[in-house]
């Protein structure tokens, strides 16, 4: 190419480049807009109305931008199961699912991250997407949520502009999975709205230790009715029977490249196994009348109500128990919508929640090909349905009879709309009046005081990790505007915290003091979460020549519900003392101590230097990572010979039945973060 071609070409590709910029926003149809973060509203505290034809443009282009991935969401994994509710809850909602105990209501959960491609990997920092479609007798509910209870945007209008960010960057579609880059963090520091899903984010909630350990949130307000008509506004919570724990970070990154389906191979084999996956349904309420008697609005879909001021209670409990038979047919087919609800359950004017109301129904319609989703398989409900809505791409009714409209004489006015008293779906008489207007609230304009309640309430450790997090977050941030803009951002939240991280980045570092805020919300920190050694899985570091009592110190641990898989320096038979033989489940080189969460080194005679440095790898990546190291005989040895005992967490007693009680409590504690302060 000639450096004439080559001067055209550039010229070309500057005109490009420079198509948008200092442009006015339109229409795809070349109207100037006045307003592009917040939808047409009837009042501002209102509904959005149908009639928001900029909305609809942006959302029907957003949705359609994928075919046929989900534009979020995509990397997903599920598993069938069972709900009960414990007892009746007609005093708040007459929804029938939550009456009766004694009835068991299928459902369906998909498990997800966000911003990555189908083909990433499973334990990248994000937040996790917590799916829930129960089959009732009164027709399909979704209760479409998050492992968090905010979000980063108030209006749905915003919501593309949100994912655009957060996705690989389009220009080399990079970083793949990743919110550790320069769009992310810029549509961060200039929406500040986000501050509070941001500290989530960041937090250890984003690197979950596994889908059977985090909580689900439904994020949005919904509202509750009973028989007599009496509302309530309601939030929706998941929680954990095994509690809540998360991977370390190096950790994460490090199985990604391991075992990049950790998170799905843990449900499905948990599932496998029987150790059936088990979430507690919670709900907040508070009374129509209380509205506006909280320091937040109640509508604010970045907003959380702490558990302190409005308690969650545990309503039912939901198990998981049948993995899918098939991929494809079921995790990738099944089309969640939260406007799918029965009876007793409505809406808030959330203006997130009315976006993604249209949002939904649009990314199914271009996913899977055309208006008949709900009749595939995973999508069907399991009571009848009958309607006039005919034909389409994917039509498996065959419908009979010549009529497919309402009102008609030829088939009798069927079907025909059922009432209230008969089931019918009835929303909720709200009077709505105000102007039309594109504007947000006065009551949503305040984003920092949630932010800085959940750094309130994070443990020292948990504190620590947000800060190495935003360390690295914007380390990978290439323009240093940006990264002192989310300084002086985040130094709203917490002065300490900007502090901290921007000498990490080296940003000019904010002065001043703390906020004011001191109120904390105990239930947000995962070091007061449930702790339990159950299916919690150990890896038993085992070779030829092992003492007897090896096996008892299994045994025990797997009466105890710890899971042991034996890791050697080959597969086969380990022949221990006494004929005593266990098989190896791993090779050194077939396993990896991130994927384990605690590490047995069991001993034996028959080794080799090779063998030797293999274990001292295994335990000082577990040491690093703060999980339990139990060691008995030869091993005792070798952490001796490399300095681990004594530490926090290192259980090295010579009475197996002490060693093993030790060794649980100390699995049970999920980690030692005091080895940090004991170097």
């Amino acid at each position: 190419m000639s450096n004439e071609e080559k001067n055209d070409k550039q010229q070309q590709l500057d005109q490009f480049r420079a198509y948008d910029h200092g442009k006015k926003l339109t229409t795809n149809q070349g109207l100037k807009m006045a307003e592009d973060e917040f939808s047409l509203k009837a009042g501002e505290r209102g509904p959005t109305l149908m009639e928001d034809f900029h909305f609809r443009e942006k959302m029907t282009h957003f949705d359609h931008e994928r075919i046929p991935e989900r534009v979020v969401h995509a990397r997903g994994y599920a598993a069938h199961g069972e709900f009960q509710v414990y007892e009746s809850m007609k005093e708040y909602t007459k929804a029938g699912f939550l009456q009766d105990p004694s009835i068991k209501t299928p459902v369906f959960v998909r498990f997800s991250t966000v911003a990555g491609s189908k083909g990433s990997f499973d334990t990248a920092r994000d937040i996790r997407g917590f799916a829930t479609k129960f089959y009732t007798e009164e027709g399909n509910y979704d209760l479409v949520g998050n492992n968090a209870p905010v979000f980063f945007v108030q209006d749905g209008i915003k919501f593309p502009d949100f994912v655009h960010a957060v996705k690989p960057e389009p220009h080399n579609e990079m970083p793949q999975a990743q919110s550790a880059h320069d769009t992310f963090w810029d549509f961060v520091a200039n929406n500040q709205e986000t501050a509070h899903a941001v500290m989530w984010h960041i937090s250890d909630r984003a690197i979950p230790r596994s889908y059977r350990m985090m909580e689900g949130f439904g994020v949005h307000t919904f509202r509750f009715i009973n028989e007599q008509g009496k509302i309530s506004f309601v939030k929706f919570h998941w929680k954990p029977v095994l509690g809540v724990h998360s991977l370390v970070w190096d950790e994460a990154q490090k199985i990604g490249g391991k075992n990049p389906d950790f998170h799905r191979q843990d449900l499905y084999d948990s599932i496998e196994n029987g150790d059936y996956p088990e979430f507690e349904l919670g709900v907040q309420i508070i009374d129509e009348e209380d509205e506006f008697n909280f320091d937040f609005d109640i509508l604010d879909p970045t907003k959380l109500w702490p558990e302190e001021d409005v308690p969650v209670k545990l309503i039912g409990k939901m198990t998981l128990n049948r993995n899918v038979d098939n991929v494809f047919a079921e995790t990738e087919q099944v089309a969640f919508h939260p406007g799918h609800v029965v009876p007793g359950i409505d809406f808030s004017n959330d203006p997130l929640l009315q976006g993604r109301l249209f949002s939904y129904t649009d990314t199914q319609l271009i996913r899977l090909g055309g208006p008949n989703f709900h009749e595939l398989p995973i999508n069907r409900p399991v009571c009848p349905f009958h309607n006039n809505q005919r034909d389409g791409y994917g039509r498996q009714t065959i419908n009979q009879g010549q009529t497919s409209y309402y009102k008609n004489y030829l088939a009798n006015n069927t079907p025909t709309p059922a009432s209230p008293e008969e089931g019918g779906y009835e929303h909720v008489h709200e009077k709505v009046e105000g102007r039309k207007v594109r504007s947000r609230s006065e009551s949503f304009k305040e984003h920092f005081s949630q932010a800085t309640l959940f750094w309130n309430s994070m443990s020292e450790p948990e504190k620590q990790h947000i800060i190495d997090a935003f360390s690295f977050e914007l380390g990978k941030v290439q323009n240093k505007s940006i990264r002192q803009q989310i300084v002086d951002m985040f130094s709203n939240v917490s002065m300490s915290l900007a502090k901290e991280f921007a000498k990490n980045i080296g940003a000019d570092i904010p002065s001043g003091e703390d906020t004011l805020i001191t109120k904390s919300s105990p239930a947000l920190s995962q070091e007061n979460s449930i702790k339990t050694p159950a299916t919690r899985k150990t890896g038993v570091i085992l070779m030829d020549g092992f003492e007897e009592d090896v096996k008892r110190i299994i045994d025990s641990l797997n009466s105890e519900g710890v899971q042991t898989e034996i890791i050697s320096n080959r597969l086969g038979l380990k022949r221990g003392v006494n004929g005593i033989e266990l098989e190896a489940d791993h090779t050194f080189e077939t396993a990896d101590p991130v994927l384990f969460d605690a590490l047995y080194v069991a001993g034996g005679k028959d080794i080799n230097e090779a063998s030797l440095k293999k274990i001292q790898y295994y335990t000082d990546e577990t040491f690093a990572h703060y999980k339990t190291i139990g060691a008995t005989h030869e091993g005792k040895e070798w952490l001796d010979k490399h300095k681990l005992s004594g530490n926090s967490g290192v259980i090295t007693e010579d009475d197996w039945k002490v060693f093993t009680r030790q060794f649980i409590e100390a699995i049970t504690e999920h980690r030692h973060w005091s080895r940090k302060l004991t170097g």
